[in-house]
């Protein structure tokens, strides 16, 4: 291995798959991609599975529920785990214990046993705390925030592209005969597949860090840690920092908002403006699939601004996106006409999805020695912020009325980026390892 193989890579270089660093940032936004592909699977299919099991207004929403509740334990644990473990033994038992639930949903045959591994299979969303840990320890603080981002993002698509895509599905497997009670359940297998897949690649091809793997590291003494201790350390460090739970409520504002908008969107066209399940499929597919540009896109504008103005710049961009997001909100929740309110879906997702992106460029430096209780109570507050949406919609007369108060929360959340305050020895040291990064890239490219 070579010297520049053994520490954090200065750049993203896509065409790159030689270099563990480029390595883990390709198969860690697949098996995201995988993971956000299953655990949205159910949802472009609901018409469909409301029908057979002829579940009430209550009933979906306690499923739209289950489907984030159980993430936000697991994405809490995850990170620590990280640290203790390593991502890539994390991410590998995550894929192929986390296939089980999505083929246990597909041999469902009520309400209740839906609603049971529906709850089991939110555990995959903890997948992405494990990327942007693996990709944080992968990446230099010139290009974190982009790394981060663009994996995220990537990974992210699979939730558009699953709006899309598991309707056509369905569509094959009726087309070869099949009756529409069995033919959801046949396409819901595919996804399980592909996490199984994923799995033994992700155990295969990647590596912990750019120096090896923890146990590795460990056995010889190039890496100390508190051992067993390490993942409550590092989670009893990121809960005493205040400026995580102030992130943990901006990402509760952003990405919590992007997958109730997955769990619900497709019912909401459906039901509001009397789309067919595809058209309403593709529609949604087009919010998801921001992800694939946009996620990275607010990494990539936390980056630039963070060359003039530090980390004070990236806090004051994350402000700005998500008041952008609320107000995006606001407009699309008063359409009437389904093509303006698809075009206000994009805008208000435009802004959703770089605030996520933006977000997470910021994690990396809330705490280097406890990165994965960051990590993971940050990502733990997407789901909280999803969950508490889906009791407002329980709870609100319409869909209508639930999209225009949470534009107003949304909007008002953006403070807590504001009160996000680094003191001048934390932002001296950051510029430091800054500075160090763009030294070395160039050096690099001499």
């Amino acid at each position: 291995m070579s010297d520049a193989s053994r520490v954090k890579a200065t750049r993203v270089t896509l065409s790159d798959f030689s270099t563990p660093q480029m390595r883990a940032f390709h198969l860690t936004w697949m098996a995201f991609f995988v993971c956000f592909f299953a655990w949205f699977a159910c949802a472009p299919l609901m018409p469909v599975i409301k029908g057979e099991f002829g579940l009430t207004k209550d009933q979906i929403a306690n499923i739209n529920i289950a489907a984030v509740a159980v993430t936000i334990l697991v994405r809490v644990l995850i990170g620590p785990l990280c640290d203790r473990l390593g991502p890539r033994k994390a991410y590998t038992g995550l894929l192929l214990i986390g296939a089980i639930p999505v083929f246990g949903v597909a041999a469902s045959q009520s309400y209740e046993s839906f609603l049971f591994f529906r709850l089991l299979i939110g555990a995959i969303g903890a997948s992405f705390v494990i990327t942007q840990y693996h990709t944080s320890v992968m990446f230099a603080p010139n290009v974190v925030g982009t790394a981060n981002a663009a994996a995220a993002g990537w990974g992210n698509a699979g939730g558009g592209a699953t709006q899309a895509i598991m309707p056509l599905i369905l569509a094959a497997v009726l087309t070869l005969g099949a009756e529409s009670a069995f033919g959801w359940r046949i396409a819901l297998l595919v996804p399980g597949v592909l996490m199984v897949v994923m799995g033994v690649l992700y155990w295969k091809y990647t590596q912990d860090c750019p120096a090896g793997n923890y146990d590795t590291l460990r056995a010889t003494g190039l890496m100390v840690d508190g051992g067993k201790k390490a993942s409550w350390i590092s989670f009893k460090k990121a809960a005493t920092n205040y400026r995580v739970w102030m992130l943990f409520v901006t990402y509760a504002a952003c990405f919590g908002v992007e997958i109730f908008i997955h769990n619900i969107a497709a019912l909401y066209y459906v039901d509001r403006f009397e789309l067919s399940l595809k058209q309403a499929g593709f529609a949604v597919g087009a919010f998801g699939l921001l992800a694939l540009f946009a996620r990275a896109l607010g990494g990539m504008a936390s980056d630039r601004i963070a060359r003039t103005r530090g980390l004070d710049g990236r806090t004051l961009l994350l402000f700005a996106l998500i008041v952008g997001e609320g107000l995006g909100l606001l407009w699309f929740a008063q359409m009437d006409s389904v093509a303006i309110a698809i075009v206000a879906m994009i805008v208000f997702g435009l802004f959703t999805h770089m605030a996520c992106g933006a977000t997470y460029a910021l994690v990396p430096f809330i705490d280097r020695n406890a990165l994965g209780g960051v990590a993971g109570i940050i990502g733990a507050g997407g789901n909280v912020g999803a969950v508490a949406a889906g009791f407002l919609m329980k709870g609100s007369a319409s869909a209508q009325e639930c999209l225009l108060i949470l534009g107003v929360l949304v909007t008002a959340s953006a403070v807590c980026a504001i009160a996000v305050r680094f003191s001048s020895e934390h932002k001296t040291r950051e510029q430091a390892l800054y500075e160090q990064a763009v030294s070395e890239r160039s050096g690099l490219a001499a």
